[in-house]
């Protein structure tokens, strides 16, 4: 298992702020969350994912690139959207 986590206006697309999906290999990348996404949430939240200001969360370490992304049983994921203010 996963835990993906939604934060601010991608907790709204999702239309909860966080799930656990089920791994059907030892691990997940890039394609297979976005596909998982898909599978179990809705195509919105995968295209907000999509967006280069969206960053991707692994275990608390924002990742630099979410192509790198690797997770294992037990890892959580967090989607972080763009922040705004000043």
């Amino acid at each position: 298992m996963i835990t993906l986590v939604f934060l601010g206006k991608l907790a709204d697309l999702a239309g909860r702020a966080e799930c656990e999906c089920a791994l059907t290999s030892g691990a997940i990348n890039w394609p297979d969350l976005l596909a998982l996404m898909e599978d179990h949430l809705n195509t919105a939240i995968a295209e907000a994912a999509l967006a280069d200001r969206t960053k991707l969360a692994l275990n608390g370490a924002v990742l630099a690139d979410k192509t790198a992304l690797i997770a294992r049983d037990g890892d959580e994921i967090a989607l972080l959207p763009p922040v705004s203010g000043g």
